[in-house]
């Protein structure tokens, strides 16, 4: 993908709690080094394996100072699956804006390729969370659960404005909205197995995800050539 979504966060503190030293990359805030240390050990050790304790002596801090940043370990979880959904649904909106005047097949299109830059640029492929037992126990995993949900009517919206009936083999809405979103989510398996996501990979998925919904192949095309240009838009429209 050409380029990365700006993660969106509802505060940030200053003042204190701020590290010592760090293991983790100086430019983030002392907020984002927590962040990033816990996606890393929850990731690779598990998120019941892993005590706030040890997230703090990986970015440097005392674990006082990391409570200042977070109540504890399910906040901190939460922080990190918001990751994974919000920076595409805070761009719903502005795809919508953007492909007004196009095919459907073309927002649907850009969607799938937002989306997968959001799971393929997430630091330590973090959307591997939603995939371990003890993560979507815990009280965190209702947020992450609504969000996924509105980021699957965004999908089955616009599916049902594209779909063609004759050759989706008559799927119920909600069911082919969910099956749309999992093949984006094929994205976390793709870097656990330690390929990259490189920019066919991810015009293939997209592509994938309209032959679901019976887009034909001039069709799909014309999508993919519209859909480019509205994402260089999209990228100079945010910066990056």
């Amino acid at each position: 993908m050409s380029f990365a979504i700006p993660v969106s966060e509802t505060s940030r503190r200053r003042g204190v709690g701020r590290p010592r030293h760090t293991t983790v990359a100086s430019t983030l805030s002392p907020r984002d080094q927590v962040l990033d240390a816990a996606g890393r050990l929850f990731v690779t050790r598990g998120f019941a394996a892993t005590s706030t304790r040890e997230i703090a002596e990986k970015v440097g801090i005392r674990q006082a100072s990391l409570y200042y940043h977070f109540a504890g370990k399910d906040e901190i979880l939460a922080a990190l699956l918001a990751r994974t959904l919000r920076p595409t649904l805070d761009q719903v909106g502005q795809i919508f804006t953007l492909t007004a005047d196009d095919p459907r097949p073309t927002a649907l299109y850009l969607l799938a390729l937002i989306d997968i830059n959001t799971l393929a640029t997430a630091p330590h492929n973090i959307g591997l969370l939603a995939r371990i037992p003890d993560v979507m126990s815990s009280p965190a995993a209702e947020e992450y659960a609504a969000c996924r949900h509105d980021l699957l009517c965004a999908y089955r919206d616009l599916a049902i404005t594209v779909i063609d009936s004759s050759r989706s083999d008559g799927l119920d809405p909600d069911n082919l909205g969910e099956l749309l979103l999992q093949l984006v989510e094929a994205v976390i398996s793709i870097r656990a197995n330690g390929r990259n996501v490189t920019t066919s990979v991810a015009r293939a998925i997209a592509s994938s995800c309209l032959r679901l919904c019976g887009v034909a192949s001039d069709a799909l095309l014309a999508a993919q050539s519209v859909a480019q240009d509205r994402l260089n838009t999209f990228a100079a429209t945010n910066r990056v």
